[in-house]
Formats: structure tokens, sequence, C-alpha cells
């Protein structure tokens, strides 16, 4: 698993500043390595300057020890490398310290500049030493042989830690990039599930208030009418046997077609199957619904129908020329209608009602008034509940539309719901 910049950051626990504890200890290994080097080369250094072996050992081991500071400070340890060059010392440190510089963040100037005086410092005491062996007869080779040994042995202490350096910091680069790329990456993506989970959490809460909707205007009406007609059926049942049985009739058909309604949705409820797929059913339940084989105009007299049926006294009047619309605009124009009439019967049984239906050229109106209940017909002595829904679904579901919906009481003590729905 790729570390990320932050869990890189936490998990500093090394010294001073030392990221990690095996970095420093690595440090203080070449620094020991380095500062014995520079010991040993310190005994020549003494001689031929002519001063104590002991000064020369000391100062030669004070200086390689400077590499451990090669993290914090690159350009000192690569100074110093470079000012002992003339004394034959420090190649270990001058090698580990422009790797160490070159892998740094510093200005590529800065690096290229330290790394030019080491080559020509390299350079001269290299053709100096060479120079020095020929004459004393070490070697017998050719003058060719001085400033080729000398521009190799020099590119050889320069070059590769340079470009190994180098290559090392472009890549510690790159890593931090993509640390910072997946650190971003992560969060963005956390903040699209926290998102994504709002707007599920956003539109279940919308299918179950839809599916509640639905629900309500498949059973309210006709439940309703089923407890008007039974209410009948008990009054008429010694008095008028025929009526009596006619309601029963009645009674029976509309429950049948409850049933339907119910197992429709339910049965499409339940194919959502289970798992993933479950997670999406209200939605699929409610696009069916919507889509589907649902209420639609032309049974518009059949629902005023059967309110007339059950005992109320209701006029259907349609103006303008009828045509078809949109199936969204014909189910919510039913069932604005449809729950209109269930509130008559629950609230003002035996009211007069009046159904109004105008098919304008960009709109479809419909209004439901009805008058003052008699006394005798209390909604009370039919024992119809209320949720008190379903002026807020009727609602709902025009302005969903872009239509206007208004409702509220009448100057004469009725009841009045219009509804204006586009047409498209």
């Amino acid at each position: 698993m790729t570390t990320t910049g932050e869990e890189d950051t936490a998990a500093r626990g090394g010294p001073l500043w030392w990221s990690r504890r095996r970095s420093a200890a690595f440090d203080w290994t070449l620094g020991f390595v380095s500062a014995v080097e520079c010991a040993v080369e310190g005994v020549p250094f003494a001689q031929d300057a002519g001063i104590p072996v002991a000064v020369g050992v000391v100062f030669g081991a004070l200086a390689g020890s400077v590499l451990v500071v090669r993290r914090k400070w690159p350009i000192a340890v690569v100074l110093v490398a470079i000012a002992i060059t003339p004394a034959q010392m420090g190649f270990l440190m001058g090698i580990v310290g422009l790797y160490t510089l070159a892998a740094s963040e510093l200005p590529r100037r800065i690096i290229g500049s330290l790394a030019g005086m080491q080559l020509v410092g390299t350079l001269i005491v290299t053709f100096v030493q060479v120079r020095q062996s020929m004459n004393r007869g070490s070697l017998t080779l050719g003058d060719w042989f001085v400033p080729f040994a000398a521009i190799t042995t020099s590119l050889g202490l320069t070059a590769p830690p340079l470009l190994l350096g180098m290559y090392v910091g472009a890549r510690r680069r790159l890593m931090e990039s993509l640390r910072e790329r997946a650190d971003s990456l992560e969060r963005e993506l956390q903040l699209l599930a926290e998102r994504a989970e709002e707007r599920a959490e956003w539109a279940r809460g919308e299918e179950r208030t839809r599916i509640a909707r639905e629900m309500h205007d498949v059973v309210a009406h006709r439940v309703s009418l089923m407890v008007v007609h039974a209410a009948a059926l008990q009054a008429v049942a010694r008095k008028d046997p025929e009526k009596a049985v006619r309601n029963a009739v009645l009674v029976g058909d509309m429950g049948r077609q409850a049933l339907t309604e119910l197992r429709e949705m339910l049965g499409v409820l339940r194919s959502g199957g289970s798992g993933a797929r479950a997670a999406s059913v209200p939605l699929v339940a409610v696009a069916v619904v919507e889509e589907g084989e649902g209420p639609c105009l032309e049974e518009l007299e059949e629902l005023v129908g059967q309110s007339a049926a059950a005992g109320m006294v209701v006029e259907l009047s349609v103006e303008g020329e009828v045509r078809a619309y949109a199936r969204e605009v014909e189910q919510t124009a039913y069932r604005v209608v449809q729950e209109a009439l269930t509130n008559v019967h629950k609230h003002a049984a035996g009211a007069k009602t009046r159904v109004r239906l105008a098919h304008r050229v960009a709109e479809i109106a419909m209004q439901v008034e009805n008058g003052a209940p008699p006394e005798a017909g209390s909604a009370s002595s039919a024992g119809l509940p209320s949720g008190g829904n379903g002026l807020v679904g009727m609602r709902e579901r025009v302005v969903a539309l872009g239509g206007v919906f208004v409702s509220g009481p009448t100057e004469s003590g009725g009841f009045r719901v219009s509804a204006v729905i586009p047409a498209s």
C-alpha cells in the first residue's frame, strides 16, 4: 500500500533532523568511516606538510566526520570535501556529499557550481599527482597520460554520484507528487462518497414519499367508498334487500379493484430482488406505477359514477376540446379529482359536489367543489379516518409538473380544490 504524505510525516521519529532512526544510524556510520579514512590519509599529509602526525590525524578525523551532517547541510559537506582535496583527503566524503547535494531540493545552479568546483579541484590535484609521479620515475608512460589520467579520474569521482543523485532526487520528487495526488484523490473520493450517500439518502426519502402517495391514492379512495357502501348496506339490509345486494356487489368490485392495484405495486417491489438491486426497488416501483398502465382522464366519468353510486350527489362538466395528454399529466389530474372526492366522502358526506374539467390551449384545469354537508350525513357516522396527507400529496403532484394548486373553504361552508397543470 502506498504511504501518503500525511502518514509519511506522522511516521517521522528519528533524532534531530533525521526522519527515521535507521537514517541517523546510516549517516553516523558513513561519518565514522569517512573520519577513519581522512585520519589515515592525514598521516602522509602531516609528513609532507612538516607538522606533527597527531595533528594531521586529528585534522583528518574532524574533517571526515563532517559527513554526518550531509542531509542537513549538503553544501557544507561538499565545500569541506573541496577544501581538503589538495591534501588528498576525503574521497568518500566528496562522492557521498556530491550525491546528497544532487539529490536535494537546492537550485540547479548551486548544484552545478559546486559540482564544477569539485571537478576542477579533483582534476588539478590528479594532474599534479600524476605529473609528480612521472617526474620521480614511478610512471614511464608518455606525456599524454597525464591529462588523460586527470580527466578520467576527476570525471569518475564526480559524474557518477552527480548523475545518480539527480536521478534519485527526481524519483523522490515524483513519488512525493504521486503521494500528494493520491491524497488529493482519496479526499475527493471520500467527499464524493459522502455526497453520494447524502444523495442516496435523499433519494430514498423521496421514493418513500412517492410510494406512500401512490399507496394512498390506490387505497384511500376505494376503501372510503367501500366503507360508505358498507354503512349503506347495513342501513338498508332489512328494509330493501335488492339495494343491499347492489351495494354488496359494489363493495366486492371495489375491493377486488383495490386488491388488483395493490398486487401490481407489491409485485413490482418484490421483483427488485436482493443485494445491490434491492436499493433500486423504490425507484423501479414508482417508475412502473407512474409510467405503466395507470389511471387516465377517460376513466374520470367512471370515477364520478362510483361516488354517485355511493350516494354522493355529484355532477361532472367538461369544457373545451377533449384531447390526449402526457401520461403523468393525465394521472395527476385523475388523482387530484380522486383525492378531492375521497375527502368529500370523509368530511362532507351527503354534500352536493361539482367536478369541472377544462381543456385549454396550453393547460388543463380541474376543480372539485362541494357544498356544506347536511347535519345528518356527517363523516363521523361512517367512521372514515383521515391521515391529513391528501392535500399535501395533491399539491406535491401538481407542483412537480410545474402547475398551480389551491384549496380552501368556500363562503357557503363547503370546500374547493382547484389545480392547473401545463399540457406538456
